[in-house]
């Protein structure tokens, strides 16, 4: 198991089980004691949990905090624009891959005519889609995050494996200005390098809010490529 791997599943845990010790983490992950201890600091420093003595519990998520609905009524006018520049990019006939987010919903919104093949765990994409018969819509599997409406998890990971898509629309936490997208929920960020190696083209569809000068406590996905 990759060590981005291992962290989306110590967080999984974590959140099922509450404070969970370095013994228990090491033999249902199948690594070391001291593998599981770094994996802690590094997560602790991160700020996705919080160390205690001889294990650790989650930290509170933004996502868990506000609700979808409260975020998508946050910022809407600049989603929307963000929306309509990305929507000029899809061709009739596209494979669309569609991340998680608001602003993934506000785009599917105005794809709704369009004759394409969209490709998404964004259960609120999907819900906008669902009944507009001229598009292929592909749901991935998953892990339910109810309060950000997503999929997340192995088969999520393993299905985008099993696609190609022609151009994807990536959400982000913030975008540095080397290019490197990045993601303050762990759990998603697996999910988004998936995406990235699934699709010939990627964007990132944020705000100018999500632009960061330094670095960020924010996990690291992927350099937005130039493609």
């Amino acid at each position: 198991m990759l060590q981005h791997e291992r962290h989306a599943e110590i967080v999984r845990r974590l959140r099922a089980e509450g404070t969970t010790e370095v013994r228990e983490l090491a033999r249902s992950l199948k690594v070391s004691s001291s593998t599981v201890r770094r994996d802690l600091a590094q997560l602790d420093r991160e700020g996705t949990l919080i160390r205690v003595h001889g294990g650790a519990h989650v930290a509170d998520d933004v996502d868990e905090r506000m609700p979808f609905a409260a975020v998508a009524a946050r910022d809407t006018a600049d989603k929307q624009a963000v929306a309509r520049r990305a929507v000029e990019l899809v061709a009739d006939g596209d494979v669309v891959l569609l991340d998680v987010g608001t602003t993934a919903m506000y785009l599917a919104q105005l794809l709704m005519c369009r004759r394409i093949t969209v490709i998404t765990g964004n259960l609120a994409a999907f819900d906008v889609l669902r009944e507009a018969e001229n598009i292929e819509l592909i749901l991935l599997g998953g892990l339910v995050r109810r309060p950000y409406h997503s999929l997340v998890g192995v088969l999520a990971e393993d299905a985008l494996r099993q696609v190609s898509a022609d151009i994807a629309f990536l959400s982000t936490s913030g975008v540095r200005p080397d290019g490197q997208i990045l993601d303050t929920t762990l759990v998603e960020v697996p999910v988004k390098r998936a995406i990235v190696a699934a699709a010939k083209k990627k964007r990132a569809a944020g705000g100018p809010t999500q632009i960061f000068p330094a670095p960020a406590p924010c996990g690291f996905v992927e350099p937005l490529t130039s493609t």
